[in-house]
């Protein structure tokens, strides 16, 4: 594919293998570099041509023109292999279908219920930790999230060691993720342990919650979880969505509910301990709004600072380090021509780590 000659090309791209190295080695330094080379600037995710947008304005009109910068290229690619067409991954031509149909599993009446779940879910994992332990946080995070995403979607209807396995399968694959991005695609069906692995996953994780979806659709009742929410949604036409769509869209609230939030979490406490006088600020702000207990969903607004440093902690460390899209016709990005098929990038670390923004 030919590019603009006004959109400059990052240094030290590999043959067939392009940045890979830069992002396997560095992902977040590679990143912050691409700016130095303008707004637009030409990488290689692996054989992959791309370009990255480094400006926010730019970023804000290729997230408005969905039509034209479509869902796709390389790690939606990959991510879609996993989450079939959840919200995240979707393209232009069903989304907005599937967002009708999702957002009343989020109706302010439920997020409360949703709440009351994951206060008790915290409230648990706090209690179970000693003073002067040592814990490896990213994993008893991660154990918290996971238990929390479960409970929001499931109640308790899914028996312990089903869910257990489940887990196990959405971390094997969000593992694998990465690499797969970055290799060619040929590769990606060789027979190796690593595709075996992750294609079994996959194949476990959608025969487990085809299972559950049959049994919640036989029982009936409404569980107050966001399953049930999903399986009683219908649009104006009296249609709803189909077993595959819901695992689409579990699948796809099991991994943003886990891997993503535990990551953030971790830094939050990571960027916490590197600077002790906002530490003991959120700590004063906990113990005079909670006095001891575990936060309900009515202390939200109640713990600015609190609200704060997730907010910063999002813009140091997001946990979804870049996006890829495919550019569907012809189009003009930045004042220079994009041709259709062409992959774009966009990675909010990158613009929010600019000094100048």
């Amino acid at each position: 594919m030919t590019f603009p000659s006004g959109i400059a090309a990052a240094p030290n791209r590999l043959p067939l293998l392009g940045h890979m190295v830069s992002l396997l080695r560095d992902p977040l330094g590679f990143l912050s570099s691409l700016p130095a080379h303008g707004d637009l600037v030409r990488i290689g995710l692996g054989p992959v041509e791309a370009v990255a947008v480094c400006d926010p304005g730019l970023t804000q009109e290729l997230l408005r023109r969905d039509r034209v910068f479509d869902k796709g290229g390389p790690l939606l690619d990959r991510v879609r292999e996993v989450l079939g067409d959840g919200l995240v991954t979707c393209p232009y031509s069903s989304h907005r279908r599937h967002r009708r149909l999702v957002q009343p599993a989020f109706h302010p009446s439920r997020t409360a219920d949703y709440a009351a779940v994951m206060s008790r879910c915290i409230g648990e994992m706090v209690e179970s930790w000693d003073d002067g332990q040592k814990l490896d946080m990213k994993a008893e995070l991660h154990a918290m999230t996971s238990a929390v995403t479960a409970a929001t979607l499931f109640t308790h209807s899914v028996p312990r060691p089903v869910l257990r396995q489940m887990l196990r399968d959405v971390d094997d694959v969000v593992r694998m993720l990465m690499a797969r991005t970055l290799l060619p695609a040929p590769l990606l069906t060789w027979p190796t342990a690593g595709n075996r692995a992750y294609e079994r996953a996959i194949t476990d994780l959608r025969a487990a919650l085809a299972e559950i979806i049959t049994a919640r659709r036989r029982a009936g009742a409404d569980q107050g979880d966001l399953l049930s929410a999903l399986i009683a949604a219908q649009d104006e036409d009296g249609g709803g969505l189909s077993d595959l769509e819901i695992s689409d869209q579990v699948i796809t609230f099991f991994v943003a509910g886990t891997e993503t939030t535990a990551t953030a979490l971790a830094w939050a406490l990571s960027l916490l301990d590197a600077h002790p006088d906002i530490a003991e600020q959120q700590r004063a702000e906990v113990d005079s709004v909670l006095a001891g207990r575990t936060a309900g969903y009515g202390d939200l607004p109640r713990l600015p600072i609190t609200s704060r440093v997730i907010t910063e902690t999002l813009r140091l460390r997001p946990p979804v380090w870049f996006v890829t899209r495919t550019v569907r016709e012809d189009t003009e990005l930045g004042g220079q021509t994009l041709a259709a098929g062409t992959t774009v990038l966009y990675s909010a670390f990158t613009i929010q780590q600019r000094a100048v923004w």
